[in-house]
């Protein structure tokens, strides 16, 4: 007589334990899936549709219990009677050269070698000081980018922005987009104005440039901290962490240690002898060896924890930077991670998370476009729309700007949140991710890897020749009458690689396909030059070797003339399109 009973089974119980499950001898329940044709191992995730077949020639009745992804990460709210301060988290950005790193360096020259005899080697991407008892920790993040990868994905890491400017140097093109990237994130900036040392230093200068971003100095009536250092030097290192201690005071972090921790993933790479290794960095609770760890659809138990200098722990409270080892894969920078009560649970959710995020992948969730503003305004989803302009000359950037600060729309705000000289790279389109921002480009291109980013992403990238055709899009995408759009379609690439002046025709260019295919049916050609357009014109003859041809595929060599044009340099890109006609979406 067969057992009738229903039984429970959720996504990603292991073979052994679907076993356990129906009450009958594992070797039993094998050979039933051998027979299936189905071969698993004893610690392998079952198969649900052949799990549920094998339960039922048994008799039993099994049905598929749905987990709850999000039971796991209910936030309750912290008691405030429960909540001890923590130190503050901080991150150094800066202008490639202005000495973030050798800051880094003399911050824990100064507080660590005092500790550690003959100095010390950094082991994870994140370190602990302590200042007349006080702990900070400095995180060294790689640059802006990762600190708006992380921001993209939900996770606020930082609560200082420590911004490195060089005196001698002052404001450049990173560092506006480093004070772009922290205001985005809301976060207090204080200005260690480095190399001050150098006779040719000029604080002043950095002040009056700084204050051009809305960065105003304490002294000049502002509300912003400026700290005169010199790395090199180790000059006013003691008084910048003071100064930080002092904003983080201001500032009142708290946290809840007696909880199950929760935080995020710094970074994480795949060690050789020890397996996956995680730089953690705990924000609230308390992360123990032995915890069930679960970020994104990655699944863990901590095996080991190590502290910044390298030194087994047990346990690290809020605001600590830990390295642990334990992950079953990689996970993924910038993710949160969380504490879940055992890892058959934590197990289950990664499952459900997977099958959830694959569906999602499918049916993609665009990215706010120009074309369906309109509707979204409708629906009321759009309160503002955020703008990244980028141009090939610093007069074309300031007009348009101006121009789109001065939309006035009733229900929607134009917010410029970027703006600076030169082509379309990665770190516009990650800020354009976090900020859900449309990136207006003016006389320039994206570099190749910045379009497939943006393609990913969903961004929508516009690009114009004319300051009045970019405003008036804006302006008819707010009121919905925007016209069918003429999408250009980049048929390939070619560099110049060399040039054969021909007395009658001009200068020819000995070009290799990079990509794509360039192709004498082409609308036109554009020569890029350092991704800013330097000229845009006809296809006059398409040659491999001796003959004209119709294209040439990537990776192989053909001679380019271009009407009217013989200013082409060795290193040019050349880019062939073609216009499509594409109806507005409203």
């Amino acid at each position: 007589m067969p057992r009738k009973k229903t039984l429970k089974l959720r996504e990603g119980t292991t073979v052994k334990e679907f076993s356990e499950l129906i009450g009958l001898k594992f070797s039993d329940v094998i050979k039933k899936f051998m027979e299936l044709g189905y071969m698993p191992t004893i610690n392998q995730p079952v198969d649900t549709d052949a799990a549920l077949l094998v339960a039922e020639s048994f008799g039993i009745k099994l049905e598929l219990a749905s987990v709850e992804d999000e039971t796991v990460v209910e936030e309750i709210k912290d008691d405030t009677s429960f909540l001890k301060h923590r130190a503050p988290v901080v991150t150094i950005m800066g202008h490639v050269d202005h000495g973030k790193t050798s800051l880094l360096d003399a911050i824990r020259e100064t507080k660590v070698t005092e500790t550690e005899a003959g100095g010390i080697t950094q082991h994870i991407g994140a370190y602990k000081i302590n200042l007349h008892g006080k702990d900070i920790v400095f995180l060294d993040t790689p640059g802006h980018e990762a600190f708006t990868a992380m921001r993209a994905r939900g996770a606020k890491i930082t609560d200082i922005v420590v911004l490195v400017v060089a005196a001698d140097d002052g404001v450049m093109p990173q560092t506006v987009e480093a004070i772009n990237h922290a205001k985005a994130a809301a976060v207090p900036i204080i200005v260690a104005v480095n190399k001050i040392d150098k006779p040719d230093a000029n604080p002043a200068k950095v002040k009056s440039e700084l204050a051009e971003h809305g960065i105003i100095s304490e002294e000049w009536g502002g509300h912003d901290i400026f700290v005169e250092v010199s790395a090199k030097k180790r000059m006013g290192i003691e008084h910048l962490l003071e100064m930080i201690l002092l904003q983080a005071e201001m500032m009142e972090l708290k946290a809840n240690f007696d909880k199950e921790a929760k935080g995020t993933v710094v970074e994480a790479k795949l060690d050789k002898g020890r397996g996956p290794v995680a730089t953690l960095l705990v924000q609230n609770g308390t992360l123990k060896v032995g915890d069930a760890l679960l970020s994104g659809v990655h699944v863990g138990k901590v095996r080991a924890l190590i502290d910044d200098i390298g030194k087994r722990i047990q346990v690290a409270g809020p605001s600590t930077p830990v390295e642990v080892i334990g992950f079953s894969e990689v996970p993924s920078a910038g993710d949160t991670f969380v504490v879940v009560e055992d890892e058959k649970r934590a197990r289950q959710i990664a499952l459900t998370r997977f099958q959830k995020h694959r569906s999602l992948e499918i049916a993609k969730a665009k990215k706010l476009t120009l074309d369906e503003l309109y509707t979204k305004i409708q629906e009321g989803q759009i309160r503002e729309l955020n703008i990244i302009i980028k141009g090939d000359v610093q007069g074309s950037v300031e007009a348009i700007k101006d121009a789109f600060e001065n939309i006035t729309h009733p229900e929607v705000k134009v917010r410029v949140i970027h703006t600076s000289v030169g082509g379309i790279n990665e770190s516009d389109v990650m800020l354009a991710t976090a900020s859900n921002a449309i990136i207006i480009g003016f006389s320039v291109r994206p570099e190749t890897k910045a379009l497939q980013t943006a393609e990913k992403e969903g961004v929508d990238i516009r690009l114009y020749n004319v300051i009045y055709e970019a405003i008036e899009d804006v302006k008819k995408a707010l009121e919905g009458m925007l016209a069918p759009t003429l999408k250009e379609k980049v048929l390939g690439r070619a560099e110049v690689r060399q040039l054969f002046p021909v007395s009658r025709l001009g200068t020819i260019a000995g070009a290799y396909v990079i990509d794509g295919y360039m192709s004498r049916a082409c609308d036109g050609i554009r020569v890029l030059r350092d991704n800013v357009v330097a000229y845009e014109g006809k296809l006059a003859t398409l040659k491999r070797f001796k003959d004209d041809v119709k294209e040439v595929q990537t990776g192989y060599e053909c001679g380019i003339l271009i009407e009217n044009f013989n200013d082409i340099k060795v290193g040019d890109i050349l880019e062939n399109y073609i216009i499509e006609k594409i109806a507005s979406k409203l």
